[in-house]
């Protein structure tokens, strides 16, 4: 059987179709509704007999482009949909997932604008008291795992209606992946869900497609080739040329690479021999055989069409069992990663194939636009009357200018989530959205909280070259250093900052999003305005750490960009008449960093008079390159090699609270443990009184006295930071 070329051809296509463009859904004629419905009374009043989609997520409903579930809810509705939303349901039971009764099309399930494991645990995985995604900020209105429990419980209570799983925790796990909170390989999260398709990054174009092709008749599994998805199949589509990623990037004197068809009746029969019948698998094998497999040293000279080539990754069972593996799925992953040059991805989980789709093609300036248009009240649903909902707090007067970030940090998972093409709005928009700010926010006292996203400063930043773009595969814009293809001019979001300052009724325009000041730096006039304007006596900044080592495991700057980038800082504060200050923030026990790399940072410190309040341990989120890297132990941003040496990798508890305790070297709690560090790196000259030592000598203090003094948020010092 040949390839779907219509489909092939559109999901090849450089362009997609504008959201706006799709036909409506007949329930248009029911009008827009003021909040989305969370009950049947809404729903009566909005003339409703029954919902076509129902989305179920783990945050409260807040009608505010910030969150997620309402710009997927609106989204639909724009495009004739009837919405609902069950938000933060019991899960004991499937009675919460039927009060909205059976949607006609499919549930939409999100575990929310965070993943719900870093939600309720911290990094030394201690379960937090407090929610900020709940009214009142109020703890366990969340089930671990929320996308496979919610999804599950939506299969209970309608066992034949479509699930679409998506937002960041269906996303981050799309394939086989390492769980922290577990501390294994996890298989996709379609398998443990038992959702029919999963939506990764934003997902508005597949949405939009998905939903239309479903009203319209077909079936999930008809959408198996749209862009932004995943899928479950039995087998590889018939007719394609399968590319083994191992011979992509091949690891080195890795075991011999069987043919990925041939499974071993044994291992199958060891999982569960009532599930497997040897004959039905091997009618399976035959029926999926696909045109060819190619492995690497034959690419280049054999010819094959690229547009129905996927690239297969090592299977569930040998990542499991084969952390260099691991790692080279992650690193392939990553590889594969620019929707203008990315192939589907197939990976093997028991008898299953999970199959990822190519990201889906950014979204232009006027469907952005056309997105944060839509009718937000930009309010919590009227249900939780005047309870406190934290994030909305945060939020409610910040403006998202744009999506996406080129910075690749391996420690963090928004590249993964929203890709790294910057995806902007238009001016004429932001600034209308400040004006909505200032006319339907309650209590609004005229200062704009942010204006940012991802990063603050890649606003209208992106390639020079369509070319270039299309063909490039790098991991990060900025890193080992600022590539030249890349727009670095900032007067875009210069000339956003001054005219949303002169909006009538804003009195100050605050910029709270982190700062990559390594692409700062390329422009000056840019630096003046964010310091004479923008920052209210203190700007935070991520350099994350001072040594080389592990800079290079993070893909940040150097720490000297850091140090000029201060110079400026310090200077166009002077010239503006006011006393500013840097909040830089770091990180502790990053894959590739040990125990000499903290203590030399907690120098670093010391040496610039800095003494951080909040520091933070690294977390392990899932995809994320860092964490292929703690897992593994290797480093995937090389070609990976058997031999290589091994990363220093801190795991244990109490050396990662060590870690931690270099960046807090000031606080007397963590005095005790930090001489104990300093003794056995042979380093007892750095403990004593002198202004040259890091920590007093145990006889130094009385037992429970402290020696904290009043300070400025982030620093224990009330002078700034020394210049070298």
């Amino acid at each position: 059987m040949k390839p779907d070329n219509a489909a092939i051809a559109l999901r090849h296509s450089d362009e997609a179709r504008k959201l706006f463009s799709y036909p409506k859904y007949w329930a248009e004629c029911f009008g827009t509704a003021p909040y989305l419905p969370m009950s049947r009374a809404e729903m009566d009043s909005l003339g409703w007999d029954s919902c076509d989609i129902i989305i179920v997520t783990a945050d409260a409903y807040i009608d505010h482009p910030s969150f997620g579930m309402a710009v997927v809810g609106r989204l639909l509705e724009a495009l004739g949909f009837r919405v609902g939303i069950i938000s933060q349901p019991a899960w004991d039971s499937a009675e919460a997932f039927q009060q909205l009764g059976k949607p006609n099309l499919f549930f939409g399930v999100t575990g929310g604008n965070m993943d719900s494991l870093i939600n309720r645990y911290t990094a030394d995985l201690r379960l937090r008291s407090d929610d900020a995604y709940t009214p009142n900020g109020e703890a366990g209105k969340r089930p671990d795992r929320s996308v496979i429990v919610y999804s599950q419980r939506c299969r209970e209570a309608y066992y034949d209606a479509p699930i679409v799983i998506g937002g960041i925790e269906a996303s981050l796990r799309r394939i086989a992946q390492y769980d922290y909170w577990s501390d294994k390989v996890r298989r996709s999260i379609l398998v443990d869900s038992n959702a029919d398709i999963l939506l990764f990054g934003n997902a508005e174009r597949a949405l939009a497609e998905l939903a239309t092709e479903l009203a319209a008749g077909k079936r999930v599994e008809d959408c198996w080739d749209l862009r932004g998805t995943a899928m479950l199949r039995d087998a590889p589509p018939a007719g394609w040329t399968e590319i083994d990623s191992t011979r992509i990037d091949w690891p080195a004197k890795i075991d011999k690479l069987p043919n990925p068809y041939e499974y071993s009746h044994k291992e199958l029969a060891s999982e569960d021999p009532a599930k497997h019948r040897i004959a039905d698998i091997d009618q399976e094998l035959e029926q999926a055989q696909p045109l060819r497999i190619i492995p690497l040293p034959l690419q280049r000279q054999t010819e094959y069409d690229k547009e129905t080539s996927y690239i297969r990754l090592p299977s569930f069972n040998k990542v499991t069992n084969d952390p260099v593996l691991y790692a080279h799925a992650s690193r392939i992953l990553h590889q594969e990663a620019n929707p203008y040059n990315a192939r589907p991805l197939i990976q093997k989980h028991g008898t299953q194939e999970v199959w990822v789709n190519p990201p889906p093609l950014p979204l232009e300036t006027d469907e952005m636009d056309w997105v944060f248009d839509l009718p937000y009240q930009r309010r919590p649903h009227p249900s939780y009357a005047d309870a406190r909902i934290p994030a909305y707090d945060m939020i409610k007067t910040s403006v998202n200018i744009m999506r996406g970030c080129f910075g690749g940090c391996t420690f963090c998972s928004i590249t993964e989530h929203e890709g790294r093409i910057i995806q902007s709005r238009s001016e004429e928009n932001i600034l209308r959205e400040i004006e909505k700010i200032r006319d339907q926010v309650p209590g609004f006292t005229g200062t704009i909280s942010d204006l940012g996203g991802p990063t603050a400063n890649m606003y209208k930043l992106n390639c020079k070259s369509p070319k270039v773009q299309k063909t490039c595969k790098r991991l990060s814009c900025v890193y080992p250093n600022i590539c030249k293809h890349l727009n670095t001019d900032h007067s875009p979001t210069t000339q956003l900052y001054r005219k949303a300052r002169q909006v009538e009724g804003v009195k100050r325009v605050a910029i709270a999003s982190g700062l990559r000041y390594d692409l700062a730096l390329r422009d000056p006039e840019y630096i003046e305005e964010l310091v004479t304007h923008h920052v209210g006596g203190y700007l935070k900044i991520a350099p994350e750490h001072s040594e080389e080592k592990t800079l290079s495991q993070m893909m940040k700057p150097s720490i000297s960009a850091y140090d000029e980038f201060k110079k400026l800082f310090d200077k166009f504060s002077r010239k503006a008449g006011k006393e500013q200050y840097l909040i830089p923030y770091f990180i502790a026990a990053h894959p590739g960093c040990d125990e000499e790399d903290m203590l030399n940072l907690s120098l670093w410190l010391k040496e610039h008079d800095f003494k951080p309040d909040q520091v933070q341990t690294f977390y392990p989120s899932p995809m994320a390159l860092a964490t292929a890297m703690y897992y593994s132990e290797r480093n995937p941003l090389q070609k990976l090699r058997y031999k290589s040496e091994k990363l220093s990798v801190c795991k244990d508890i109490g050396q990662r609270r060590l870690q931690k305790a270099f960046l807090r070297y000031h606080d007397e709690k963590n005095w005790p443990q930090l001489r104990e560090a300093l003794h056995r790196l042979g380093r007892d000259d750095l403990i004593g009184r002198g202004p040259r030592h890091l920590i007093p000598p145990a006889d130094s203090a009385a037992p429970g006295k402290s020696s904290r003094k009043a300070r400025k948020p982030g620093q224990r010092s009330r002078r700034p930071a020394r210049r070298r």
